[in-house]
């Protein structure tokens, strides 16, 4: 039988907050090299002890929060370190869960004012599974950046105070970040056209259930359409722009790199469903481009360029999941299959920028949500 993530695991938000260290009016100065390597190794042993959490190695004991650490900080650390763990074991006994972390850090601005430091990172990371067979993805991977804090202690050390991640994600959260999707609109419309197809089933039978793999006679490529969410899911293709809420952008761009011609359309009909067109401004790109409910009715309904699937794990390479967290009949979210075995697929998006995150790990962190199927 499978576990799932407890309501109560999903609801411990983890961003790490401490006392607010007061900051001098003064614009801060670009921080000195030595400074900045200091920065840099805590924030590496930091990241890296979180992202381990979820592992097999903190199955029997979390990890403990990492020296160079504050002690307001240390405490809130040591209770994230067990969410995540526990986190870890849940996962493990759904899909075996990951076996290792391995982190690398991108430091992109270090500000010293007086005696604080403001740190802009991202964080790259890759969870690995556990005994991967040749062809299978052998990790998932996310990028995710972090805004961190330092203060400088009365013998001139720094100590990390504060970590901010960016929250702002519309899709299921990085792994070592336990949170609900953000609570906003489908950007840019989230207007229903009526009642969808009858959301898909999760219930994962093994070989029970068929693979239902996409018809090579639609004219379509599929393995340039997941080709392309490969290549792009953490660096943006400079030829689009990035919406805030950028997963439905995101799937439109594959989906038409595989062979999806667009419509003709214009500013007046950029609202209507039945359009689908990008353009140099976001008032010459039609809202069904990048609002994960129009797309929906657009791929669905009106174009029929997709066909819904009654269970999830028919899914094949290149189709595309679609999400409704609050079950309040819009869809919030689109993910596109970038790779899938007999018993498992693999998810790829942005918001959060996620590669190769397993089906059977986003069902059981959200088993409350709705999701729409698509075949490509």
């Amino acid at each position: 039988m499978r576990r799932t993530v407890s309501a109560a695991l999903l609801a411990f938000a983890v961003v790490a907050a401490t006392a607010p260290t007061a900051q001098a009016d003064e614009p801060g100065t670009p921080a000195s090299a030595e400074d900045t390597a200091q920065f840099t190794g805590i924030a590496q042993t930091y990241l890296q002890k979180r992202a381990e959490a979820v592992t097999a190695r903190s199955a029997e004991l979390p990890p403990s929060a990492p020296e160079d650490i504050s002690p307001g900080l240390a405490e809130v650390l040591e209770a994230d370190f067990a969410a995540l763990a526990e986190q870890g074991r849940v996962l493990e006994g759904v899909n075996g869960g990951y076996s290792r972390a391995e982190v690398d850090l991108l430091v992109d601005q270090a500000t010293v004012t007086g005696n604080t430091a403001t740190v802009e990172v991202t964080e790259d990371t890759k969870l690995h599974y556990p005994d991967p067979q040749p062809g299978e993805p052998a990790y998932e991977e996310y990028s995710l950046p972090h805004t961190l804090t330092y203060a400088k202690t009365l013998d001139g050390a720094w100590e990390l105070t504060n970590d901010q991640a960016r929250v702002d994600w519309t899709g299921p959260a990085p792994t070592t970040q336990i949170t609900q999707p953000i609570d906003v609109p489908a950007a840019p419309d989230s207007e229903a056209e009526g009642d969808k197809t009858t959301a898909a089933r999760t219930e994962n039978d093994g070989l029970d259930i068929p693979t239902d793999e996409p018809d090579p006679t639609s004219g379509y490529d599929y393995t340039k359409m997941a080709s392309y969410a490969d290549k792009y899911w953490k660096r943006a293709n400079s030829g689009y722009r990035v919406y805030g809420n950028d997963c439905t952008n995101f799937i439109s761009q594959a989906m038409r790199a595989g062979g999806w011609g667009t419509t003709s359309g214009s500013a007046v009909s950029r609202t209507d469903n039945k359009k689908w067109f990008y353009g140099s401004f976001t008032w010459t790109t039609s809202y069904t481009w990048a609002g994960a409910e129009n797309w929906y009715w657009y791929a669905n309904k009106h174009s029929k360029r997709t066909r819904a699937l009654s269970n999830v794990w028919q899914m094949g390479k290149a189709d595309v999941l679609q999400a409704d967290w609050k079950r309040d009949g819009i869809i919030d979210h689109s993910m596109i299959v970038t790779s899938r075995t007999s018993n498992e697929v693999y998810l790829t998006y942005h918001t959060p920028n996620t590669h190769n995150k397993k089906l059977s790990t986003i069902v059981a962190q959200y088993p409350r949500a709705w999701w729409y199927a698509h075949r490509t």
